[in-house]
């Protein structure tokens, strides 16, 4: 650049030659530098499935690769590597070689300004790993027991006024004997209990109070059996929902794909998380340090995963070694209750939702709703039957609904609520 004389210009055209110059100067040494967030735009846009920054994926890693190649050769590589490979260069087939004739994708669309930018973010460092602080809490409290505590509370507030009642009585009936001149004997000496223990009517309606409270909690004790809601399992990968529905919202049916035409929703097969995870082999998104997930225990998961499916990250390859992974089931209805997952969820067009609870918001999967019969009663009452684009119910819902005298039927006067619709 020609260098300029300030001195022989006028005042105001030299500051503005000068902060052209500078201003020329900055984006000039921006663009030799590149741009590390444009950089990092590309990469993901252009490079991330097969490449990683700090370890082999498809293709090698590429942090640093700016200081291992000399810059113009890297441009006629990214633009044209397989041009490159048949020009005979030595370096381009030495890389094709040790990545098992991997065929890379050419970007003859990228600019040198793009590819600067490119090698600008992978020349970054690796960032130091984050430690999880543990944040102590106080204990959430229980709701369960709220119920019960009022009933207790109820029935000793009962038993408490019997005892004032026998007090009362007692004490009226020695004043009665005192003004007709009866001698008490033992007046003093006679303990409350005793005079309890005397009265008959109030012995029989403590006897009857005693166990209609006893049979009140037996009864609520044997319905809780079987009941599971709120079961949070610890699984031998931890999958988090949190992360694959709500974060990169992956649709439910994409890994449950039997709901839609089976009786059951099905377990994934490893193989449907291996359509991601083969490329994808390291945590990249925020981490949850409040609750202890950092990047190093997510990326354990997925070396699990890699584990159990018998896969390679370093020759990209099967080794044929599986290993079983055992799930912990969650959901589990009784065996004499019939639940078809197609029929709620493709012909009813039930979300996931409604009864499995906000999925995409649970870091460990839990059940969230009862699942007792009452509550799919409850749901067959209050959910009118979706008449769109369905020819199945067209004619019993006309003919069901002039007799209920109502234009949309419910679930349960589609005769949902009969017996032998879930108990066969």
């Amino acid at each position: 650049m020609k260098k300029v004389n300030y001195r022989n210009l006028p005042l105001n055209l030299s500051l503005l030659l000068l902060v052209l110059t500078l201003t020329f100067s900055t984006s000039t040494f921006a663009q030799e530098g590149g741009d590390v967030a444009a950089g990092e735009s590309l990469y993901k846009a252009n490079c991330a499935a097969c490449h990683k920054l700090d370890k082999k994926a498809t293709g090698p890693a590429l942090r640093g690769v700016a200081d291992k190649y000399e810059k113009e050769w890297l441009f006629e590589w990214i633009k044209d590597s397989q041009g490159l490979i048949k020009s005979g260069d030595a370096k381009a087939n030495e890389i094709f070689a040790a990545n098992n004739n991997a065929v890379m994708t050419s970007f003859p669309q990228l600019s040198d300004v793009d590819v600067e930018n490119i090698l600008a973010y992978t020349s970054q460092p690796k960032p130091e790993p984050k430690v999880a602080e543990v944040i102590t809490t106080g204990g959430g409290g229980d709701d369960s027991g709220a119920s019960n505590t009022i009933v207790l509370g109820a029935l000793a507030m009962v038993f408490l006024l019997l005892v004032v009642m026998l007090f009362l009585v007692n004490k009226t009936l020695r004043g009665i004997a005192k003004a007709n001149g009866v001698v008490v004997e033992n007046e003093k000496k006679l303990p409350l209990w005793k005079v309890f223990a005397k009265n008959q009517f109030l012995m029989l309606v403590s006897s009857i109070f005693l166990l209609l409270a006893g049979a009140y909690f037996a009864f609520g004790y044997f319905m809780q059996v079987g009941i599971d809601q709120g079961y949070a399992p610890v699984q031998p990968i931890h999958y988090s929902h949190k992360i694959h529905a709500g974060d990169n919202q992956i649709d439910c049916n994409y890994c449950h794909s039997s709901a839609r035409k089976s009786k059951t929703s099905g377990i994934p097969s490893l193989n449907v998380c291996m359509n991601c995870h083969k490329n994808i082999s390291e945590y990249t998104g925020e981490e949850d340090l409040e609750n202890g997930y950092t990047t190093d225990f997510y990326n354990e998961q997925i070396a699990k995963l890699y584990d159990a499916v018998g896969w390679d990250v370093d020759d990209q390859s099967y080794t044929g070694e599986e290993k079983p992974v055992k799930w912990v089931r969650i959901h589990n209805l009784p065996d004499f209750a019939y639940f078809n997952h197609s029929q709620h969820v493709t012909v009813a067009g039930v979300e996931c939702q409604k009864c499995h609870g906000p999925v995409e918001e649970m870091e460990i999967m839990e059940q969230f709703a009862p699942l007792t019969m009452g509550w799919c009663i409850d749901c067959h009452r209050e959910t009118n039957v979706n008449m769109k684009d369905n020819e199945y119910y067209e004619k019993i819902h006309a003919e069901l609904s002039k007799e209920y005298g109502v234009e949309q039927l419910t679930a349960a006067q589609m005769g949902g609520l009969e017996c032998g619709k879930c108990h066969y």
